[in-house]
Formats: structure tokens, sequence, C-alpha cells
């Protein structure tokens, strides 16, 4: 038995036969032209026959995928028409007087060089929509169709890399999974695979060869290995792993698509608390009605070392809201200091730190590191439903200053002519009794609320909630608290806002049906926690 270890893209256990796609591909010769306007044509021609298939390509993808998904496809047909893109090609003909099919593949490959290493652009971790667009135009150019699977019986494929374009066509009927090579876990693949729920690893670099193709294997999505060849006692675990994971998802799917509504028909969101991309797989799988809480914090302390970019920031941010669709997603600014140390930073060491530097406070002081943030979530917000939150609010004047950062940020971004959401919402999080008491004057502030419970709790019983010796002391349910979130709703509701929970006392299912009496309109809870949840609220009478 051989094992392979990749990047796990969408989770699930199969087991079939390996076999490796050929995407049908033609050598492309290179050879010199006389007549350059000519051959200028052809590529003009085939680039606009590219377009068209993709444009028929979106429309079909929309079933399948959604709306949101399928504009990858316009996304490549704006690339099609990117003046840079057509002059890397059109250079090569004209200037060495070769020919379009040449062009078009030289020209595909230094266009990715000359913009893939840059913070700021479209290239960058979209490479595979760059070759997948320019092989789409060879295809045109040499009449060849698009690779093809005729295979009586389903199978794994294996592939060097695999473009968006044949992710979303695969016939999940027949191929029952997907791993790579080469690919990134931000590429539009990925989000298509996790649409399509797909189990796929990518990563797997030259240790995936063709002598597999054939052989028997196990794709783990869960752990993002593949077993070729695997052995009795790896078969019968990862068939015993499948089986518990069928009950799982049988039982979760009675709930799926179902109304988180009680007996007596009243209504709450049920939401999803994630910490990084690698959660998004959750929230899908397990229906929730948005991304109430994306603690953007973790991205921070997992950069090894350095502070995340924009772009960096971009295509997390992004790809949670291709992925959701139109479902929300709230990106709370990073929550950094407290327990949530990043040492690169250097921040100084302090007797309290929950009560100290942190949150808001870090990043009204340090302001370009939040607005380079902002600008990362602005930039996202042309790619789905986002909202901005602020963490660790205690004053209107942290809002006003936030505030006034965050119109910089729009301002620059206009500017560069850069899309995002004029009408974004702008919420805070409730997590002091500051911040409780002022409600009402933060709600004509702010868009949208959300309690931190964790925070909320410690701060009002002065507890530290990770001291052991406090266990017997410490009281999620004690009176005051309950006190603070029926006083929250009531003021946010009088300004006509929404108010959320968004601690852990949200996944309390014995506090679900007085959270409902106190017009709470939404919970928001680990993506596990959703369906227990949604069961809890359709039983309340």
């Amino acid at each position: 038995m051989i094992t392979l270890t990749g990047k796990k893209v969408s989770e699930g256990i199969v087991m079939g036969r390996l076999v490796f796609y050929n995407r049908g591909e033609k050598e492309i010769r290179r050879f010199s032209v006389e007549d350059v306007n000519k051959e200028t044509g052809r590529f003009q021609k085939a680039r606009e026959r590219a377009i068209a298939e993709l444009q028929e390509l979106c429309s079909d993808s929309e079933k399948g995928v959604g709306e949101t998904n399928a504009m990858i496809f316009e996304i490549q047909q704006m690339l099609l028409e990117d003046g840079d893109f057509i002059d890397s090609i059109t250079s090569i003909i004209k200037e060495e007087r070769m020919n379009a099919e040449y062009a078009v593949k030289t020209g595909a490959e230094k266009f990715i060089e000359n913009f893939g290493r840059q913070d700021t652009g479209y290239v960058r971790g979209h490479e595979a929509d760059v070759r997948d667009v320019a092989n789409r135009i060879l295809q045109v150019l040499s009449r060849v169709r698009r690779g093809k699977m005729f295979l009586d019986e389903p199978f794994i494929m294996a592939a060097k890399d695999l473009y968006p374009s044949e992710a979303v066509m695969l016939d999940k009927a027949k191929a029952l999974g997907f791993v790579t090579m080469y690919g990134s876990i931000n590429s539009h693949t990925a989000v298509l695979a996790r649409t399509r729920g797909i189990p796929s690893i990518i990563g797997l670099g030259e240790a995936l060869k063709r002598d597999y193709n054939g052989k028997m294997v196990i794709i783990d999505g869960f752990e993002g290995k593949l077993y070729i060849e695997p052995d009795q006692t790896t078969l019968a675990q990862m068939k015993e792993k499948k089986k518990r994971n069928i009950k799982t998802v049988e039982a979760l799917e009675r709930l799926k698509g179902k109304d988180n509504v009680t007996q007596s028909g009243q209504r709450i969101d049920v939401c999803a608390n994630i910490g990084s991309r690698e959660d998004i797989e959750s929230v899908l799988r397990n229906d929730a009605n948005g991304i109430g809480l994306f603690r953007s914090e973790f991205i921070y302390m997992e950069s090894n070392g350095k502070l995340p970019t924009e772009e960096q920031q971009l295509q997390v941010y992004q790809l949670a809201a291709e992925a959701m669709g139109p479902k929300k997603v709230v990106i709370r600014t990073a929550d950094i200091g407290g327990d949530k140390k990043v040492e690169y930073l250097g921040l100084p060491a302090e007797a309290n730190p929950m009560m100290g530097y942190r949150g808001i406070r870090i990043s009204l002081d340090k302001n370009e590191l939040f607005k380079v943030q902002l600008r990362a979530i602005l930039r996202a917000s042309a790619f789905g439903n986002i909202s901005i939150m602020f963490p660790m609010i205690t004053s209107v004047e942290e809002v006003v200053a936030a505030k006034k950062i965050l119109e910089k940020a729009k301002e620059e971004l206009r500017n560069e002519k850069t899309a995002f959401d004029e009408n974004i919402e702008v919420g805070a999080m409730i997590e002091t009794p500051a911040a409780v008491l002022i409600s009402g004057e933060l709600a004509r502030e702010l868009d949208f609320f959300s309690i931190g419970t964790n925070d909320l709790t410690q701060h009002t019983l002065a507890m530290d909630r990770q001291n052991g010796r406090l266990t017997n002391h410490y009281n999620s349910h004690h009176p005051a608290l309950i006190k603070m979130i029926r006083i929250v709703a009531n003021n946010v509701h009088l300004e006509g806002k929404r108010i959320s929970i968004c601690g852990d006392l949200a996944a309390d299912t014995t506090m679900t049906e007085l959270f409902i009496q106190m017009g709470i309109d939404e919970l928001s809870v680990a993506p596990s926690k959703v369906l227990p949840l949604r069961k809890r609220i359709r039983e309340i009478q």
C-alpha cells in the first residue's frame, strides 16, 4: 500500500479505480508565419468563439453550482477581454511572427509570470483559470474537442491540475472524486469541488504518478490522504469510516432545507462561526443560513510570522463569499490580543490581557494595518453578501473612528476603480457591559449587532473563563447576563436593527426557547451545531 498526503479540498470517502485525465491537448508546434495580420485574425476569431462558449457554460452551470459560483466563467470572459492578456499573445504574433497556437500557449504563461506575483489583481491564486482560458482558445484554433472520459464504471479522476470548466462539467455519477498533482485551495476548482460535494485532494505533487493509472485507490477527503492499493486493514477502516459518515449525513439530510421555525411559527436564523477557509466546507455541509461570525484574527495567527497581505486576505474572504453564494458572510475585523497572540506584532505583555490591548483598540492604533484588512473585505464584497463587524466596542467614538478609516478605504478603491459593495453593512460585537448600556446609541450608528457571550460573561462576572479555579463559580446562565441580553435586544430592535448571539451560549439548546421569546433574530454557532440547533427550534411549541 502507498499513502500520499495532499491538501483536503472537499470532505468524503470514496473508493474506485484511478484514471488519469487526458485533456485532449494537441502538441503545439512553433513556426513562423508570413501574414501576421491573418494570424492575428485567427486568434481574435478563436477568442470570440471562446467568449461565446463561456457565456453558454456560465448559463448552463448556474443550476448545478449556483449563480455566484457560475460567475467564475463570467470572470474568465473578462480575462479574454483584458488588454494585457490580449497583448501578451498578439505581441508574439506580430513581433516574433509566430503562429497563433504557439503565441497563445507562450503568451498565457508570460501573462501568469508577469501578473501572478503581484499582491493585487486577479491572476495570483487563479493561474488555473488563465490556463483554462488559454486551453479553450487552443482547442478552438486546433479544432480539438475538450477531453472526455468514456467509461462504463465509476472512477476516481487523477490529473496534473483540473481547470474550473472541467470541474463544473464532471459527471458525479461517474467521477466519484478527483486528485491532482498541483492546485490551490483558494482556486475556483476547489470552490466548485466543495460546492458540488465531490471528495477531492490537491497538491499531491510528483508523488502522484501515471504508473498508478488503473489501480484501486481510496480518497479520504477528511484527512487529505490517498491510499493506493490499500491493504485489508486500511480498507476495512475506510469502509467503517464511510459507513459512519453516511449515517451521519443521512441524519443531517433530513433537516437540510428545513426552516428554523418553531411549531407556533416563530422564525430564527441559524448561522455558523468559522475561523478559517477550511471551515467553509462544514458550513455548507450543515446547511447554515450563512456565516454569522468569521473570526479573521486566525488569518493573522497562522500567517507564518508576518502580516498577511491584502491579497492573501482577499483570497480567503472571496472564497467564503463565493462558496456561500447569496447567503451572508459577517467578517469580524481582527480581534487580536488577549488569548489570541500574534507574536510578530511585538505586543507588550499585560497583567490582564483579556481586558487590555486587543480588538478594535489595536485596529484604531495601527490604522494602516486596519485599513489593509478593510480594503480586502471591501474587495471581497464584490463577490458575495459580505458584512463587516467590529470587535470589543465600548464607545460611540470608537465606532465613529473605525467608520472613518472604512470610508478612507472605500475612497481609495473608488479612485482605483476597484469594485466593492457600496452598501456594505457595518455592525459591532456586544462584549462588554459598557456596550450593553449604550447599545441604543450604538444602534443609531450601525446596521446590526452580535452578542459575544463568552467575553460578555467574563467581563460581567469579573471572572477569567479560562481559570480552572473559578469553574464552580463561573455561571454562563447568570441572571445579570440574561438581563443584559434582553436589554440589548430591546434597544437594538427599537432602532429597527438586527441582533444575534454568536458566543457558546448560542448553541446551548436549554436557552434556545428563551432567546426566541426575547426576539433574538439569529444564533450563530459552530458548523457542527447548526442542525442540532435547528432540531431544537423545530421542537419548540
